[in-house]
């Protein structure tokens, strides 16, 4: 896990051709990803609502997140091993494909449904192709990763992903609302098994059109070097500054999960939401993203990964203690779901940036694979446990949703206030300025203040 040395905003020492044809697979990036966003909008993010139309149950839910959670970067490993004998980009393009293909069995489940068959094994169905799903995106994230790491120039990183980010998070909100109107019109006829069908079918084209566009994508010439691989166990023993920001976020991940996947539950059983309200409150928080993401990409490339990352880890403190006592749509839109926008905006952001910049080109794949089999085992067993508290856990009148959300704010504190002062900045950053309050002139105090707020994002 070496470092990298310190590289120049532009590519450096390149041909025309050659900064021609990065430029270009940046631009097509942006493309991709606004199919692949179309396709995650129309697609995962309605799994959940599916299952609970399947007649699945709370642990049901926590196994939809658990499963694919884990199975993921178990897949990551053997997907950073084929890039010692396959290129980047055919490892991606072979595995989109692939996911491309298993909405159309999950958009047939419906079908079974309506017929009667199998009725009360689908929802394991779903979980199976579900987990599938997610275990391929598994196998291509190495190569686009660090595919990625190679055509972005290193102090651009920060801005580029928030720009990238911005851009497919506004086209999968659109998709996403437009699929929740579609299933609010398709139950009103009593049909909304149909609606979903209609979603995936969707799903599966979008993410065949990604699959086109990787085809398109310029990709510069990478071999995985044998030498670059060591063991798992050798990386948890290393237990470096790189190791501890990803047990961190293992940590963080777990104490997410008690809470994260039951959140659409908690709206659509408890609140009684309609698709379209459910998918409006679960959408707002990408709104927020896109609004907060511009600042925490300058802030980011200025001041640093690590502070992003504080930032986030305070704010996700909060966000399920206001579930507890925030029940209108509006209130959870301005409430937890503004939090939690601004809170992916840093965290996002900071880790992606504090990874490109911890790791040489030649560990990148194995390191992203490591640290989310430690994030899968978070996800894995914190889902399991949301859902074993939703399911039996009752205390007196609190309802167990409120048990699993109290639950995940203090699992998130603790594990913020452990590991973050470990967790060093890899990288030279600025230092914030300096604050000048004043209690006895407290309009120069405002001035002051607005200034130096500018000063954070300029």
């Amino acid at each position: 896990m070496e470092k990298r040395g310190q590289a120049p905003a532009l590519f450096p020492l390149e041909s025309p051709r050659k900064i021609k044809a990065k430029k270009k697979a940046l631009e097509t990036s942006i493309h991709e990803g606004a199919a692949a966003n179309l396709a995650f909008s129309l697609g995962n993010s309605y799994v959940t609502p599916f299952a609970l139309a399947l007649n699945a149950n709370a642990l049901h839910i926590g196994f939809l997140s658990s499963f694919p959670g884990l199975l993921a970067p178990i897949t990551q490993i053997f997907g950073n091993r084929l890039m010692e004998k396959q290129s980047r980009k055919t490892i991606v393009m072979k595995f989109v494909f692939l996911q491309s293909l298993i909405w159309l069995p999950i958009a047939f489940l419906s079908y079974l449904f309506w017929k009667g068959i199998m009725q009360s094994y689908l929802p394991w169905v779903l979980i199976i192709l579900f987990t599938l799903i997610v275990g391929l995106g598994g196998l291509s994230f190495p190569a686009w990763f660090s595919w990625m790491g190679d055509i972005v120039p290193e102090e651009e990183r920060a801005r580029y992903f928030a720009k990238r980010t911005r851009a497919t998070t506004a086209v999968g909100i659109a998709a996403a609302l437009i699929g929740a109107f579609i299933l609010d019109a398709f139950k009103t006829k009593g049909l909304a098994l149909l609606g979903f069908s209609i979603l995936f079918a969707l799903a599966f084209t979008f993410r065949f059109i990604s699959f086109v566009l990787f085809k398109k994508q310029y990709s510069p010439k990478f071999k995985l070097k044998k030498r670059a691989q060591f063991s798992f166990t050798s990386f948890i023993n290393r237990y470096d500054n790189f190791g501890k920001f990803a047990v961190y976020r293992a940590f963080f991940i777990f104490a997410s999960m008690i809470a994260a996947p039951f959140f659409a539950v908690y709206m659509l059983e408890k609140l009684n939401f309609s698709y379209v309200i459910f998918m409006v409150v679960s959408m707002s928080s990408s709104i927020f993203y896109l609004m907060f993401a511009p600042f925490a990409g300058k802030f980011g490339d200025k001041f640093g990964s690590k502070r992003l990352i504080i930032i986030g880890s305070i704010v996700f403190i909060f966000t399920p203690i206001l579930w507890i006592f925030f029940r209108t749509p509006t209130s959870l839109i301005f409430g937890p779901q503004l939090l939690a926008g601004l809170g992916n905006a840093a965290l996002i952001l900071g880790f992606t940036k504090f990874t490109y910049d911890s790791v040489s080109p030649q560990h990148r794949g194995i390191c992203i694979a490591y640290t989310n089999i430690l994030i899968g085992i978070g996800t894995f067993v914190g889902a399991i446990i949301g859902g074993l508290i939703i399911k039996n856990l009752v205390i007196n009148t609190i309802s167990p949703f409120f048990i699993a959300f109290g639950v995940a704010a203090l699992a998130r504190l603790l594990s913020s206030i452990y590991f973050l002062p470990k967790i060093k900045e890899e990288k030279p950053v600025r230092k914030l300025p300096e604050t000048q309050v004043d209690l006895t002139h407290p309009l120069k105090t405002i001035h002051s203040e607005i200034i130096w707020f500018k000063e954070l994002f300029k």
